[in-house]
């Protein structure tokens, strides 16, 4: 499992046998951890946190890439779970 996977598994309390839904379309099963600012060249471990990682599926994945707007969206979604995770 790579590092940033299990940073992502282990902050949100995920098993490996866990089926997470899809943080952009909330419909579909993630098969990909996003990162939604890119780690760049050399791949930065700085960039593997709970904050910057999210479970998408392959069609959101991809949509995620190459759309800012989505990112936003996403991005906003992300923090608003953070948020109830940290003060309930």
């Amino acid at each position: 499992m790579k590092k940033h996977v299990k940073i992502f598994m282990d902050y949100w309390g995920y098993g490996e046998q866990d089926s997470i839904l899809c943080i952009g379309c909330e419909k579909r099963v993630a098969v990909d951890i996003h990162h939604l600012s890119k780690r760049g060249m050399g791949s930065s471990k700085k960039k593997d946190t709970p904050e910057n990682l999210v479970a998408l599926c392959r069609g959101c994945h991809t949509f995620a890439e190459h759309n800012k707007e989505f990112n936003k969206i996403i991005t906003e979604r992300l923090n608003e779970r953070i948020t109830r995770r940290i003060y309930g």
